[in-house]
């Protein structure tokens, strides 16, 4: 759907009979979960470690883009595992281990072997799984960059050459320097953050999120090769900073453009019941190219973000398996389903955030006092 289309009716769509398919669209989801699922989380976690292995292997040879990639690859990976774990995504799984559900995965002192980040796991889950994932595109939503981008990088007074330049910067940094205090935030006053944040706040971010990511990765591991000289060591951190924004990049790149863009819309209002919820989903969210573990793995499996956003605790077999129906589904109920290359998206989403361009807005019209069906902001 283009900006140049006709606007969405939701007044079209039979909400009833969109969340009876959906219902029954994951009856048969729940019929195919098997052992299958988390033999391919193990592999996707394989891949991880081996990306992890190479890049600690070659990072004292010299500063060289193998090493950064394949380190960053690692960590990226650990972020995919976090998400689908993290979601429940292997609770139900016959077989799976404590570690491998979200009852176990990253809790204490696994958080170092399982996804050790400049976040707290428990703060990103409550800031994704619960606010993102129950408020997205509306103003509750923490993760709306259009809104996030309105008094910076929207700003008219602003030379644009400059707004892209602060992109940029938040591109390479964003997981220190949007996600970590943001989480922790959210995670202290149960709800999107609507102030900066206190004193203390800021010192719990720098004790638990940005001292013990920074000490290992840019201290601890090059220490590691120091019995192999100063250049080994100087190597290794070269390759860990150059990692990181590799790490950064690659995150952005796929997490941002999901729910951004021209074509998306907004929401003003909570959904008034889980049929239109469901349906604020599908209009908030664009999926990439899927298919294929390869390209499902450099995704980070989140080309399926329509189907995620309507089943979220799936695993990532089962969203390859699902995506066709869930695209079939939304065209038999006259849905728009997106669905672009991650550059054709990232791209829409740079226009957004700079200010280029606007996000469609669905609203409420009001009826006697009473909500009605949603209706588009002209």
């Amino acid at each position: 759907m283009s900006v140049d289309a006709p606007a969405f009716d939701p007044s079209t769509v039979d909400l009833e009979a969109f969340l009876r398919d959906v219902r029954a669209l994951r009856a048969e989801i729940d019929a195919t979960v098997g052992e299958e699922d988390l033999a391919h989380l193990r592999k996707i976690e394989r891949w991880g470690r081996a990306a992890t292995a190479l890049g600690a292997a070659t990072c004292w040879l010299g500063p060289n883009p193998l090493s950064m990639a394949a380190l960053s690859l690692g960590r990226s990976t650990r972020w995919l595992l976090m998400h689908h774990v993290g979601h429940r995504g292997y609770d139900r799984v016959p077989g799976a281990p404590a570690e491998r559900t979200s009852k176990g995965f990253a809790k204490g002192a696994r958080r170092f072997v399982d996804w050790f980040d400049w976040m707290l796991p428990e703060a990103w889950m409550f800031e994704h799984n619960v606010l993102h994932h129950s408020h997205t595109g509306e103003d509750a939503d923490p993760d709306l960059l259009e809104r996030n981008a309105e008094g910076s990088l929207r700003r008219e007074d602003l030379p644009l050459a400059l707004r892209y330049t602060q992109l940029a910067l938040l591109a390479i940094t964003w997981r220190a320097s949007y996600y970590a205090p943001e989480t922790l935030a959210s995670l202290r006053r149960k709800r999107r953050p609507d102030g900066p944040l206190t004193r203390e706040e800021w010192a719990e971010v720098l004790r638990s999120g940005y001292a013990p990511y920074a000490l290992w990765h840019f201290v601890g591991l090059p220490a590691l090769f120091l019995p192999l000289g100063p250049w080994a060591a100087f190597s290794a951190a070269c390759n860990s900073l150059g990692a990181e924004v590799l790490t950064n990049l690659h995150t952005f790149l796929v997490v941002g453009p999901n729910h951004t863009g021209e074509d998306l819309y907004r929401f003003d209002s909570k959904p008034e019941n889980r049929g239109a919820r469901y349906l604020q989903q599908v209009l908030g969210t664009a999926n990439y190219r899927t298919g294929g573990d390869v390209n499902d793995y450099l995704h980070l499996w989140l080309n399926y973000q329509i189907e995620h956003h309507l089943f979220p605790d799936l695993s990532m077999r089962q969203y390859q398996r699902v995506q066709p129906q869930v695209r079939a589904l939304c065209e038999r109920h006259g849905l728009p389903y997106i669905q672009e290359s991650v550059w054709t998206r990232a791209r829409k989403m740079v226009d957004i955030v700079v200010g280029k361009t606007s996000m469609r807005r669905l609203t409420r019209r009001e009826d006697s006092g009473s909500p009605g069906p949603l209706s588009e902001v002209a």
